[in-house]
């Protein structure tokens, strides 16, 4: 079994990278179970891929905040033969937003992974939370090293209980020393040694142990608290020495600065066992409970050490059974209390030390690894069996129950409102035609597919809102302020565009006569305005509703006229722009673009033009090509868009962009019944749930709205009614699309080469 690792990794001094290099050994050891090329692939904290002198066994490096490397590193390992990866997980070494790097890299593996999280917090702010289950979704298995971590993934993060394993943190396989060296240093030598070791910064609490000093030293006066470790580098970076400096103030100001030593270096594994069997008590002082595990606390219970420390989560079950003691967070006088009386009791001390000593043993490396060969061995035969599957296309389980709630929220008695700020609506910003109009198409598909009351009672709603924004002249305005007051004279072309495809769509699936009879007269009164329609959008969004109205009225030829005469410029312009290496509409691609081969497909549908037909097909597969390539979608972004031989923006992305892909898909499907239009279909749809070149959701379980855009950081956290809503008319349409999935599989309508 040969095994990539991703984690920090020595010279690099790190925790997580010392925890890897024990793994990686310990896992090692089985040579008839391991292969010796096994390897590493390294995270750097510096852009200096020669900042440090790596083993042999590092054989890729990977710059922190290099996003590019990422994805060459998961190429690497896809092409490295190896059976299965480990990662290790602690969100400050990775780069970008809390580490969402390391999203696009374990979701390109092709390979069986195994996730050890080294943190889980209790309270995850949005990106923490929607990190750790992007990693859980592709992991095999999800490795912790306690309980309460256990606990916060099933109840916080919703991972399934059974793909979650406790392991508890691995200790070194080494005894106690005849001869310690470390004994007969000028710090240890006929001293009583209290001692913490780590890399230093505030939240270690250390200025706790020296305000018990001085009690301590009142009856002990040969005490010496040893401190042995380096300031974090990023501490470092930041304040310097600020926190030791002030550490040796407080000790002299106390007047124990001679009972007190630091240690500054950063010790191998050997050297830190000495330092911890050559001391009495070992204590961990941390200043808050959030600590779901401490690889300090565990060398320390391994070496069979004393253990006194604040009851942070980690310490709880570590030190349960009188495995050691514990005391309250900055509870100075508490711990000078304990330290006393353990001195004053050597056979308590003694009892403590066998305590930690024997548990410790199952801790022990070699024993910890076989527990990880089980593990991989167990977690590469389900990913076999998973990838043996015959899985729909469609995976309707793997989709977010329907939930208009957050649709709920942004509707008033007028409208739905534009935008919100997170989750919450933003009234200053008034209404819009745009989105009511969206609006009022997904109410029709959400009473079409699941007969929601709530879509039903929001209906009316939304053609009020259309009806109040219409001129006398049968155009519409378009934006309304919160007090119902018209912000413009006349709306956007595309605004009247998505309004006719709204009412078009009411005309032909309109849930009673009224609302059909309602939006057709609204629908007829606008006609004079198609052609003066001059924008591509505006004039596609408007052949759509006239496909739908046609449905419905199909002798009414004078409209199959108008539909002719938009389609027109739409081919035209085509025909224009169209170049050996560039088969689209436009010198660029900007927004919305789907829609413009969408549009085509409905004349084709309506009219059966076979020039619309191949212009519709061309197109999408242009698009299809350039958007789909990497095997999940990359739409072009608002930033910047898609120029004629440039290269594409790939942010902000939009969520219009993505619904109208979604349709786009689903119309080539029911013109052509070509299952891979589903296929598209649906990858397109995962955008807004994480298949995205960030690997970040934007669709939010908890508000059941979807944030306005991926952007080169995240995702963009307000979530308006367009992103919402284009959601929402995605999932629906998907929902649809299952309906057919196996329906006409071997059946072909019509031959794409000839037309």
């Amino acid at each position: 079994m040969k095994l990539a690792y991703i984690s920090s990794y020595p010279p690099r001094e790190c925790g997580i990278a010392t925890f890897n290099n024990n793994l990686l050994n310990a896992i090692g050891h089985d040579k008839k179970t391991i292969s010796s090329d096994s390897f590493v692939v390294a995270m750097n904290d510096s852009e200096n891929l020669n900042e440090y002198e790596y083993p042999k066994e590092v054989k890729y490096i990977i710059r922190q905040e290099n996003q590019k490397d990422y994805i060459r590193g998961a190429d690497y390992i896809n092409t490295s033969l190896s059976d299965a990866c480990i990662l290790e997980h602690e969100f400050g070494i990775y780069g970008g937003e809390n580490g969402v790097y390391i999203l696009p890299l374990i979701a390109r593996l092709q390979k069986p992974l195994i996730t050890i999280l080294h943190t889980v917090l209790k309270d995850p702010n949005f990106m923490q939370l929607t990190i750790i289950r992007e990693i859980a979704k592709y992991s095999s298995k999800i490795i912790v090293m306690s309980n309460r971590a256990v606990g916060f993934l099933t109840s916080v993060y919703e991972i399934p209980l059974e793909k979650i394993q406790l392991i508890e943190h691995g200790v070194p396989d080494l005894e106690a020393k005849v001869n310690n060296p470390v004994k007969s240093s000028l710090a240890f030598k006929n001293k009583k040694v209290l001692f913490t070791f780590g890399l230093i910064s505030r939240n270690k609490g250390l200025e706790t142990v020296i305000e018990a000093l001085p009690k301590i030293v009142e009856k002990h006066p040969d005490v010496m608290y040893v401190i042995l470790g380096t300031t974090h580098p990023g501490v470092i970076r930041n304040s310097g020495e600020e926190y030791r400096d002030s550490l040796k103030k407080l000790a002299r100001k106390l007047n124990v600065e001679n009972n007190i030593t630091f240690i500054n270096k950063f010790v191998s594994e050997e050297e830190l066992f000495d330092f911890l069997t050559a001391s009495d008590m070992y204590i961990t002082p941390y200043l808050n409970e959030a600590q779901i595990v401490s690889g300090t606390l565990s060398y320390a219970v391994g070496s069979g050490a004393a253990v006194i420390s604040t009851p942070y989560w980690h310490a709880q079950e570590l030190l349960a059974d009188n495995r050691g003691k514990l005391f309250d967070f900055r509870d100075y006088e508490s711990l000078a209390n304990i330290v006393n009386e353990l001195f004053d009791d050597p056979k308590s001390l003694l009892k403590l030390k066998r305590n930690a000593y024997e548990y410790g043993l199952h801790l022990r490396w070699p024993s910890t690894g076989k527990v990880f060969i089980e593990t991989l061995k167990d977690a590469i035969s389900k990913s076999e069996l998973a990838a043996e599957e015959n899985r729909p296309i469609i995976d309707p389980d793997m989709m977010p129950a329907f939930s208009f709630a957050h649709i709920q929220r942004l509707t008033d008695d007028t409208g739905i409102v534009q935008h919100a700020k997170y989750g919450i609506p933003n009234l200053k910003e008034g209404y819009c035609l745009d989105d009511n109009s969206r609006a009022l198409i997904a109410s029709i598909l959400a009473y079409q597919q699941n007969k929601s009351k709530i879509a039903l009672q929001l209906l009316p709603v939304y053609l009020s809102y259309i009806q109040y924004m219409q001129c006398e002249d049968g155009n519409f305005r378009n934006f309304l302020s919160f007090r119902r007051e018209y912000l413009d004279e006349v709306g956007s072309e595309d605004s009247f565009g998505r309004t006719i495809w709204a009412l078009g769509y009411l005309i032909n699936n309109a849930p009673n006569n009224s609302y059909r009879e309602f939006a057709r007269e609204l629908f007829l009164k606008s006609i004079p305005h198609f052609k003066r329609l001059e924008h591509l959008r505006g004039i596609a969004n408007t052949m759509i509703g006239i496909s739908s109205f046609l449905k419905s009225h199909p002798a009414d030829e004078g409209m199959v006229e108008e539909m002719n005469q938009l389609a027109a410029p739409l081919k035209t312009a085509y025909k224009n722009q169209r170049g050996d290496k560039w088969h689209w509409f436009e010198e660029q691609m900007t927004y919305d673009n789907a829609i413009l081969p969408l549009a085509l497909l409905c004349h084709y549908e309506t009219t059966r033009d076979p020039e619309s037909l191949h212009i519709a097909m061309e197109s999408l597969n242009y698009l299809t090509k350039r958007t789909l390539d990497k095997g999940y979608l990359n739409p072009v972004g608002n930033d910047g868009w898609l120029y004629r031989d440039k290269k594409m923006a790939h942010y902000d992305q939009q969520a219009i962009e993505t619904m109208a892909m979604v349709l786009m898909y689903f119309k080539a499907y029911e013109i052509s019944h070509e299952l891979k239009y589903i296929k598209q279909m649906y990858l397109s749809y995962q955008w807004f749930l994480g298949e995205n070149s960030l690997r970040l959701p934007l669709y939010d379980h908890e508000t059941k709205g979807c944030g306005d855009g991926l952007q080169a950081h995240g995702v963009n956290r307000n979530q308006g009614a367009e992103s919402t809503l284009a959601y929402w008319i995605s999932h629906l349409v998907v929902l649809k699309a299952l309906e057919f999935e196996y329906e006409f599989r071997d059946t072909e309508i019509f031959d794409t080469q000839k037309v």
